[in-house]
């Protein structure tokens, strides 16, 4: 088989792995959209203070620890301990489920039957707020996340794919952490989709999304939605976070992979779990090819950087409700 060929089979290989990793994020804001009819902006955060989080519990950091130094001339940093990987990820989660009970109870609760722009503004200042709590609460240094992932190409892969090319093919180089993610991706995804189309629940998600004040008149408790979903988004968030901060560390850069789940939301819709993850694995296979085969050859590298903005920018004029949207028809 030709290098060439086996080269571009194993970008392909490797753009599907991104793209899992690229709707873990995503998964996040369609959770909050079908709950609210709200985009999310603190979904990229969410996923960045998760994962300070798990760090800080799991190295056994004290938190506010530069305040506390700074108010009171101490120089206490560390309890002393080391939280085992499980615990520290249970707590964590613990943490994110109390984070969505205080937005519910001192954000959300006040803003019930406000337009959508106003809710939109509020997760935008909710972001800010996360963002600068949590560089108060753990530090804003760049941290070693570890919960015992495997990291490095697989090796048994490559001996066992060299033989399909020639002298210059060494077999094919896939990430153990990115398969890893693509495990958990897909249990989490069937989990989710389930949860939505066959539990109670999931269905007072979609009647909380289509109208507030109906879901309340037939007795949908708003409050206890808006807490379900907010926690499923942390936990999404979480894995997210673990997943991203294993693989290139806990730092302020964590929070704009939010920026790349925009054109996965576009091309998958904002209203479909599926679409999340079908539209994350367009956008990974497609800029990886798209660098593979015209961006290094032809214009230079880093193609990266703006090729699913345009493919969603495509979307955006010729179907706006991406492949798995629901298309919205006004009648006057």
């Amino acid at each position: 088989m030709p290098d060439q060929l086996l080269f571009a089979i194993e970008v392909t290989m490797n753009g599907l792995m991104a793209g899992v990793l690229y709707a873990l994020v995503a998964l996040g804001f369609v959770l909050i959209f079908k709950a609210s009819g709200i985009f999310n902006y603190a979904q990229g955060v969410m996923a960045l203070f998760a994962a300070m989080t798990l760090v800080g519990i799991q190295n056994g950091q004290v938190p506010f620890a530069h305040l506390i130094n700074a108010v009171f001339g101490t120089e206490v940093h560390h309890f002393g301990w080391h939280v085992p990987a499980i615990l520290a990820i249970l707590l964590t989660a613990c943490v994110m489920v109390l984070f969505a009970w205080i937005v519910e109870r001192y954000v959300l609760k006040h803003l019930v039957g406000q337009p959508d722009i106003i809710l939109f503004m509020a997760t935008i200042g909710l972001a800010y707020f996360m963002e600068g709590f949590g560089d108060l609460m753990w530090g804003a240094d760049i941290k070693k996340l570890d919960v015992g992932l495997p990291q490095g190409g697989s090796f048994w892969l490559e001996e066992n794919t060299a033989w399909l090319g020639g002298e210059g093919f060494y077999g094919f180089f896939i990430d153990k952490l990115d398969m890893v993610a693509t495990v958990v991706a897909a249990i989490l995804v069937a989990s989710l989709v389930a949860f939505s189309q066959y539990t109670k629940q999931g269905r007072a998600m979609r009647a909380v999304a289509d109208d507030h004040q109906a879901a309340l008149s037939v007795g949908v408790s708003l409050r206890f939605i808006w807490v379900l979903v907010w926690s499923l988004a942390g936990f999404v968030a979480l894995v997210a976070g673990i997943m991203w901060g294993a693989k290139s560390g806990v730092q302020f850069s964590l929070s704009l992979i939010a920026l790349k789940a925009l054109p996965v939301l576009m091309l998958g819709g904002f209203t479909s779990i599926p679409g999340a993850i079908v539209g994350g694995l367009i956008i990974g296979v497609g800029e990886k090819l798209f660098e593979f085969l015209i961006g290094a050859p032809f214009l230079g590298g880093a193609t990266e950087n703006w090729f699913a903005y345009m493919l969603a920018l495509l979307f955006l004029v010729f179907r706006p409700q991406g492949l798995f949207g629901e298309k919205i028809i006004e009648r006057v």
